[in-house]
């Protein structure tokens, strides 16, 4: 029988907070068209005229904020995750870690199982909901660096789990000591953003006028969302929110990291964070449960920016619940979703 392999795969990471390696991130990260998904000529336009010579500076301060002496915390959490999965899975599956974008590379990743001979390889994109940016992405480039070898392998690619049960459970043990120490006056599930026309893009229902046609599109999934991003948010929200007791009153579901002037999907957390300090609220927890890793977009964003805006308009406190990160009870949860979503066992 045939080795099995599991392969890891996050985002990405620049290699240092420093402008020049910040740049070069942004140009990969951006250069992908279903990321900028617009025609060729325009996402250079944007990128090289707009994007490149700006942005990387101000992110590279960004970085630095959250930097750590293990370097960039989606990438160790990455590790320490991956190394704690191969000890619970044993010797005889191999788990290698990889980013979407920069090191440790997807190609790098198939070297070393093939080098081990493991021919059949499961592959986890570790970004519970779908998007075509993000999962599709990370999708295509496994089964396109696969497809070069000579040899090809027997490559599985587990489901988005944004409802799996031991997934929404590892979030909610995660969150409730968290919460019941903080004590919260109301809660904010918050999710990466995305352009809306990548939403409708999505959209399986017979006349592709279901997605963002009314308040309730997103409600219950079925075979017009199935595919839904904003779709998968609002389910994994309702089952972290059952699991954590979370009056409809005293919670809500917000995105974030919204870039441009283009129309992105609503209601905008930076936003409502602005807006429940100004209705009175004082202690503010904030969770983002696209993120199975801590990153920029949570320890920056939101640990650090959202906080002192919560603050200047208001408020007296905002807490950033930690994500997943390698705690023992996501090794268990992300086990279980991969023999799961697979066909083979491991």
């Amino acid at each position: 029988m045939a080795r099995v392999g599991l392969m890891l795969v996050n985002l990405g990471t620049p290699a240092a907070p420093r402008t020049p390696e910040v740049r070069t991130y942004l140009r990969e990260f951006l250069s992908d068209p279903r990321v900028l998904d617009m025609p060729a000529l325009g996402r250079a336009l944007l990128l090289y005229g707009v994007i490149l010579p700006f942005r990387p500076s101000k992110s590279a301060e960004a970085y630095r904020k959250v930097w750590t002496d293990r370097g960039s915390p989606v990438l160790f959490h990455g590790v320490d995750l991956a190394k704690k999965v191969q000890a619970a899975l044993g010797p005889d599956i191999q788990v290698e870690l990889a980013m979407r974008y920069q090191q440790p590379s997807i190609g790098e990743a198939l070297d070393r199982f093939r080098a081990s001979r493991t021919d059949r390889i499961a592959v986890l994109p570790l970004f519970p909901q779908n998007s075509s940016a993000a999962w599709g992405s990370a999708a295509e480039k496994v089964l396109l660096e696969g497809g070069k070898r000579w040899n090809v392998p027997t490559i599985q690619l587990v489901p988005p789990f944004y409802d799996h049960p031991a997934f929404l459970d590892a979030l909610a043990r995660t969150a409730r000591p968290a919460l019941a120490t903080f004590r919260p006056e109301h809660v904010l599930l918050s999710f990466h953003g995305l352009p809306e026309r990548q939403v409708r893009k999505s959209d399986e229902s017979e006349g592709h006028d279901h997605c963002l046609a009314a308040a309730t599109c997103c409600d219950v999934i079925g075979p017009g969302n199935r595919h839904c991003y904003r779709a998968h948010c609002f389910a994994t929200a309702r089952g972290l929110a059952a699991r954590l007791d979370l009056p409809a009153e005293r919670h809500e579901v917000s995105f974030q990291s919204r870039l441009g002037r283009t129309p992105w999907i609503q209601p905008h957390t930076d936003e409502r964070v602005r807006a429940l300090a100004q209705s009175g609220v004082k202690r503010l927890a904030v969770l983002c449960p696209a993120f199975v890793a801590d990153c920029l977009e949570t320890l920056e964003e939101i640990g650090i920016r959202a906080r002192d805006d919560f603050r200047a308009h208001g408020g007296e406190e905002l807490l950033l619940v930690p994500a997943l990160n390698s705690r023992d009870a996501w090794v268990d949860a992300l086990i279980q979703v991969v023999r799961d979503g697979i066909h083979w066992p491991m």
